[in-house]
């Protein structure tokens, strides 16, 4: 099983996010389960979301503890909440950001992860102003989630966003997706260089 948990602030598609990634996954022919934290949640209120992908069905409900995957919609909760809490050390992160995780002040934990390949940040907010005209990361993240991890496909990805939006809007989610998707797989092939 293959468990991801979305972090971000009330209004940035956190909710959305797990959701689309649970739809990709099924579209990929895997078993997906997407659900969020809810309480007291406001617009810019910490907020946080999981999703599993799995070959069989999934029979667990409760939240994720130990994920092999992170998103952090905003990284200004890097140092405020409990982000990296139970990643495992082989595990994927993807930051919305475009500094370096050096310049966000996460030395420490690109020494504790296994591989570093699978650490990485993604102006994905550029990325959504320029596609879409404004800064809604959610969708352009799991462009950049399908290339790190390979666990779904930029196409799945598409189809999920075609499903959820129109016309558009629609059209701007993919696109920015995509070039979230090609900019991640640059840098992969640059760093293996």
């Amino acid at each position: 099983m293959f468990e991801v948990r979305i972090h971000g602030r009330g209004g940035q598609g956190v909710v959305t996010a797990a959701e689309l990634l649970s739809v990709a996954a099924f579209d990929g022919s895997k078993h997906a389960q997407a659900f969020p934290s809810f309480g007291w949640e406001r617009t810019r209120a910490p907020v946080v979301s999981w999703c599993r992908m799995h070959d069989a069905t999934i029979r667990t409900r409760e939240p994720i503890a130990e994920p092999d995957a992170l998103i952090v919609q905003d990284p200004t909760l890097l140092h405020q909440v409990a982000v990296f809490s139970g990643l495992k050390p082989d595990g994927y992160v993807l930051i919305n950001s475009s500094r370096t995780f050096e310049e966000l002040g996460l030395t420490d934990l690109l020494e504790k992860m296994e591989h570093r390949e699978r650490l990485m940040t993604l102006p994905a907010t550029e990325l959504a102003r320029e596609h879409l005209g404004r800064p809604m990361p959610n969708a352009v993240l799991l462009g950049g989630f399908a290339a790190i991890t390979g666990e779904v496909s930029i196409e799945a990805v598409e189809m999920a966003i075609r499903d959820k939006f129109k016309g558009k809007l629609a059209d701007g989610n993919v696109a920015a997706a995509q070039a979230a998707h090609d900019h991640v797989k640059e840098r992969s092939l640059a760093a293996a260089d």
